[in-house]
């Protein structure tokens, strides 16, 4: 089957090749899945790069969220799927091929209402959000949420559901006025900020009048590590999801906050857990996101859609940082 694999094991976008590999087989609890689309993330970009440590059950391919029709399965336990049934899944690898074999317990059973590409932006992206907002940050109703990286798919994702939950405030940062718009007027976000031109910490402590701010959701971590606990309310969460402005803090961070404030924080990645844990995320998604897609209440914003062949084009695009929203390729 085809698939996407990269000269040498790693690199630059234009590392990246069509190769041919085997069809996989499904394991007891598993579904062959014949890939209609799949959504791409930054996990991608640094894997590539050979800057990702993959979990022991990663296959070489890269890709973990996808929609397709199932074909086959393993041994037993394959829940209520059956052959020919249409679905969105997470996985932990595989993704950027023509098949993948994933646990069931990963699958759930496409809206309607929803495309394949859309389907396809929906895994990796709404379960990372609802797991930092819920699971991690314990989100509360009336309390307020700082969304850092407010246009990438998580945050868009982790957005609509602190509104649809009650969030008093919702903060975010973005580095274009474009971005800041399509925050304030699209998915009405109470303030964005511009960190590239506003000190967006100063701002937010002003807009709160100093109380701060209940839940943050960060992706940057070094460089806004002092703003993060500068803006904490006290007794809230920071839930850092990915170092994009490094793992080594500056000079001078001043630590104090953590203390008088009562501030937790605590890092995660969602591809390293175990299936289990997945598994119940996947069942949370289903039972307060699921019903959202299907009425209109939630978007999925897609960006831009590439043919598989066009991959190359597509690692670049969400390596410049200017998207708001997922990066989809198809089979066609």
């Amino acid at each position: 089957m085809r698939a996407i694999g990269i000269k040498g094991g790693k690199g630059p976008a234009t590392n990246l090749f069509i190769d041919q590999i085997a069809k996989p087989t499904a394991a007891e609890g598993q579904a062959i899945v014949k890939i209609r689309a799949f959504g791409l993330n930054r996990m991608d970009l640094l894997q590539r790069e050979g800057l990702y440590p993959l979990p022991p059950q990663a296959p070489p391919t890269m890709g973990v969220e996808f929609s397709g029709v199932i074909e086959s399965f393993g041994p037993d336990g394959h829940e209520d799927f059956n052959i020919g049934d249409e679905v969105l899944g997470l996985a932990y690898g595989g993704a950027y091929a023509e098949y993948i074999s994933v646990s069931t317990h990963m699958l759930v059973h496409k809206p309607q209402e929803l495309s394949w590409e859309e389907s396809a932006g929906v895994p990796e992206t709404w379960i990372t959000a609802s797991q930092a907002l819920f699971l991690i940050g314990e989100f509360q109703s009336g309390q307020s949420v700082l969304w850092h990286a407010g246009a990438s798919s998580v945050s868009i994702s982790g957005i609509q559901l602190a509104k649809a939950a009650g969030a008093k405030a919702i903060y975010a940062t973005a580095g274009s006025q474009e971005k800041i718009d399509f925050l304030e007027k699209e998915l009405g976000v109470t303030k964005a900020f511009n960190y590239k031109t506003q000190d967006w910490a100063a701002e937010i402590q002003s807009a709160t009048s100093g109380a701060g701010v209940d839940v943050i959701v960060d992706f940057i971590g070094a460089t806004y590590f002092q703003g993060n606990l500068d803006v904490a309310a006290r007794d809230s969460r920071i839930v850092l999801l990915g170092l994009m402005g490094g793992g080594k803090l500056p000079e001078g961070v001043n630590i104090a906050p953590l203390l008088y404030k009562r501030v937790r924080i605590e890092g995660s990645t969602l591809r390293s857990r175990d299936l289990e844990y997945q598994r119940k995320l996947r069942d949370t998604l289903v039972e307060h996101a699921l019903p959202q897609f299907c009425d209109g209440t939630f978007k999925v914003f897609v960006e831009k859609v590439f043919p598989f062949e066009k991959i190359e084009e597509a690692h670049k695009l969400l390596e410049s940082n200017t998207t708001k929203g997922k990066i989809i390729c198809v089979f066609e």
